[in-house]
């Protein structure tokens, strides 16, 4: 008690603010610290059968404050792991097996980070599987066969392996587009109502609309939707509205605003317009659009850029801004980190990852930094 009084007696009023000063600056340092984020995680798909190609399943590490991406490993065990997607409980991690006898490997994610470990794969039933994505239920697991032209579907067990496959979609009509044998189908996502299932098929320039049995797994057509002969789609993207998505054509370089009936599954597709790429071959690959559904982000391979357009009229209509060189060759894939504030480029010929700061306001994108390496990027998978 006496040696109590003592401090208070001979601190003094400015040594007592001085002392409260010190202990609030070291609590906010201790809070500033604290608040400091972690690295987050980025998975890295590419092709372990082609020269300069990888060994796996690439990880890496960003940092959500600058961007910078730091390599931490490769998961092995995994052939052409071209494309990746997550489970919506964030558990596992899914990839394509791009080979002829085609495949998709379930991996889990640990809950405290650390390497995934492959949990095992199912056959697709079809040839050089290029695209998955998981049903919103986190129930199915559903994969698009390039070299077939088919659509697989597989069940998600407890604990994310799959089950044998319940069902397989072979797109045998209409007939191929010009200057192709057969179809091609390039993507398989679920619309963000939920009901109904899309494939897009490049070499029938045809979008498929499915209905997916919730029980069985099993896929019914209900709509198709053509381009015009020769464009080659290759990936859509919804509007958060739901009302509408953008189609990257690959084979004659447009871009296509449609249209989407949630209660019929119908996409209509409107007039192919600009990517505002150079004079030259150029394919566009794959189109982002922002949460608040004000900007859409298209990567164009060959002119090797990012075409940056407005979304107006609710998402009716995209406004060419201009094109941002993405500090790479060939931009196969990109994806924004969950906050939006980075979008990472997975450059497949030069083997490397380019991050862009985004610009929420004015959709502007900002390189960070030297492209990162990786092995024949084809696709990047923030988390």
């Amino acid at each position: 008690m006496g040696e109590a009084a003592g401090v208070r007696g001979g601190i003094g009023r400015r040594g007592f603010v001085g002392a409260v000063g010190a202990v609030a600056l070291a609590a906010g340092g201790a809070r500033t610290a604290r608040a400091t984020p972690r690295p987050r995680p980025l998975f890295l798909g590419t092709y372990t059968s082609k020269p300069g190609g990888g060994t796996g399943i690439g990880l890496a590490a960003y940092d959500p404050a600058s961007g910078a991406l730091t390599a931490t490993g490769v998961v092995p065990g995994v052939a052409d792991p071209s494309y990746l997607a997550p489970a919506p409980d964030g558990r596992t991690l899914y990839a394509v097996d791009e080979q002829q006898d085609g495949a998709v490997t379930a991996l889990a994610l640990p809950p405290g980070g650390g390497a995934p470990t492959v949990l095992g794969g199912q056959p697709t039933g079809g040839a050089g599987p290029c695209h998955l994505s998981v049903h919103p239920s986190g129930r199915w697991l559903l994969s698009a066969n390039y070299l077939s032209g088919s659509v697989a579907v597989h069940p998600v067990l407890p604990g994310g392996a799959l089950g044998p496959r319940t069902d397989l979609v072979v797109h045998d009509s209409p007939p191929p587009g010009p200057g192709q044998t057969g179809p091609h189908a390039h993507q398989i996502v679920t619309a963000p109502d939920g009901r109904h299932v899309l494939a897009v098929d490049l070499g029938n320039d045809t979008v498929y609309s499915y209905r997916l049995d919730p029980r069985a797994g099993t896929l019914a057509q209900v709509s198709y939707a053509t381009l015009r002969p020769g464009a080659g789609p290759r990936h859509l993207t919804f509007h958060p509205s739901g009302a509408f998505a953008y189609l990257a054509n690959e084979v004659d370089n447009t871009a296509v605003v449609c249209g989407y009936d949630p209660p019929t599954g119908r996409l209509v597709p409107g007039a192919p317009q600009s990517t505002g790429t150079r004079p030259g071959v150029s394919y566009p690959a794959q189109f982002l659009v922002t949460r608040d559904g004000r900007f859409a982000f298209l990567a164009n391979r060959g002119d090797n850029t990012l075409t940056r357009y407005a979304v107006e009229a609710g998402g009716a209509r995209l406004r060419l801004l201009d094109t941002v060189p993405v500090g790479g060759d060939f931009p196969r894939q990109i994806a924004f980190s969950p906050d939006e504030r980075w979008l990472f480029a997975a450059n497949q010929k030069s083997g490397s990852v380019t991050v862009f700061a985004v610009d929420a306001r004015a959709g502007t994108l900002v390189r960070v930094g030297e492209p990162f390496p990786a092995p024949m990027a084809v696709c990047a998978l923030p988390r």
